[in-house]
């Protein structure tokens, strides 16, 4: 949908990345919208390396989070490597400039002719099944080096969904599983390079990552040719005012003191990993909408958007929270609404959230929408995927067009009936 013309006029607002007037940019680009902040991108980068004071510290970008090939651009350009799971995102990097050796490839139960294919890139293999290191032993032998992906059994997260370093989770090697690896390994003579565990998201504990660091010490005593471990992510943001994040620098001074510690027990130094996705880039984006109608109900007024579940499905798949910004009424008296999307489906953004007094016509901005909000987007309804653009040094760039019906009908074969 285009902006409305009932507010066509740019209205100042003090909300505003970069000093860029976000009334404008959506007469520019229409709504609904993703936007980036490339500015908040690069602080959080920052923050990361600002933590650590280990020299042989790496950041590997979760790629699922945001898969932009802009985005992945600029994340290059601040010296991160990149994490993916799956080929597709394996060839996005690649086409966003990073080498194959700056990606590590973690698949979870995919064919096999997948694997073939990320081998024959280059890229870091990530082993997260026992059949898989059967598999690569069997095809490959001695001649690729794998990281293997271990289940710690630690049940943390800041939901059940993702919540996938317990024994219950699909995830990773099982530890006491860990003397069949072992077996395989002697086997083919695969050569393991690196450990790796993931023990869910939004984890603000940083007690949690040493648990899990600990055993994977344990585990290392296995493994002679070690290069790297990868502690994976799960950093909690801060999502509204007063809300607990990870607390970046004490979980590096936790986890740099038992690593060099473990280190010298090995016997040399490796490289420590960390993926984090969500930390980098969910403060960055925005998603802006029009509201279509303000529906005043006996029990409570409803605030209708042109988005929905089918943009940003994590308040209804994760009950996450989102702050919610009038951009075009900053300044009225706050009422109680539901703000709820366009979708045929229970389509809750939030419910009983103050806001400025909302119209029809007024823009809103949902923020932390930068991970997981555009990747997991849809068609669902036959609705159209909105544009994306960057901030990028006080410049709205468009990063991603809009959908077209075309788009929606390209893949679809008409047959005669």
């Amino acid at each position: 949908m285009s902006f409305s013309s009932s507010t066509t006029e740019a209205i100042p607002t003090t909300f505003s990345p970069q000093g860029v007037d976000l009334t404008q940019v959506c007469q520019q680009f229409g709504t609904p919208l993703y936007l980036y902040d490339a500015d908040v991108i690069i602080r959080q980068i920052n923050t990361l390396k600002n933590a650590f004071t280990y020299s042989k510290v790496k950041f590997k970008y979760a790629a699922k989070a945001l898969t932009n090939i802009s985005v992945l651009k600029l994340i290059r350009q601040q010296g991160i490597d990149l994490d993916v799971v799956s080929i597709q995102e394996a060839h996005i990097g690649l086409k966003a400039g990073f080498s194959a050796q700056q990606i590590m490839y973690t698949p979870s139960g995919v064919p096999f002719s997948e694997i073939d294919e990320a081998i024959a890139l280059g890229v870091q293999m990530n082993v997260d099944s026992l059949p898989l290191l059967r598999y690569i032993g069997e095809r490959y032998g001695n001649t690729v080096s794998c990281c293997l992906r271990l289940n710690p059994d630690i049940r943390a997260g800041g939901h059940a969904k993702i919540s996938v370093g317990h024994n219950e989770s699909k995830f990773g090697i099982a530890l006491s599983q860990l003397d069949l690896v072992v077996d395989v390994v002697k086997q083919y003579g695969i050569t393991i390079n690196g450990l790796h565990i993931h023990t869910g998201s939004d984890i603000k504990d940083p007690e949690v990552f040493a648990q899990g660091a600990q055993r994977l010490y344990a585990a290392a005593q296995h493994f002679p040719d070690l290069q790297f471990i990868d502690f994976g992510s799960g950093f909690k943001v801060a999502y509204k005012e007063g809300d607990v994040a990870t607390d970046i620098p004490q979980l590096a001074r936790l986890m740099e003191d038992s690593f060099q510690e473990f280190c010298q027990q090995y016997g040399r130094e490796l490289e420590m990993w960390f993926e984090p996705g969500k930390l980098i880039v969910s403060d960055s984006g925005y998603l802006l909408a029009e509201v279509t109608v303000v529906k005043e109900n006996p029990g409570i007024n409803f605030v209708h958007l042109d988005t929905g579940l089918n943009h940003l499905i994590r308040p209804m798949m994760y009950e996450a929270y989102h702050e919610i910004v009038n951009v075009t009424n900053p300044d009225g008296d706050l009422q109680p609404y539901h703000v709820v999307g366009y979708i045929c489906e229970t389509d809750t953004i939030a419910e009983n959230r103050m806001l400025p007094q909302v119209r029809q016509g007024d823009i809103v901005a949902i923020k932390n929408a930068g991970a997981y909000g555009f990747s997991m987007a849809s068609n669902y309804n036959a609705r159209l995927r909105p544009a994306e653009v960057l901030i990028h040094q006080g410049e709205a760039k468009l990063i991603r067009q809009r959908e077209t019906m075309d788009d929606i009908l390209q893949n679809q074969i008409e047959i005669s009936l």
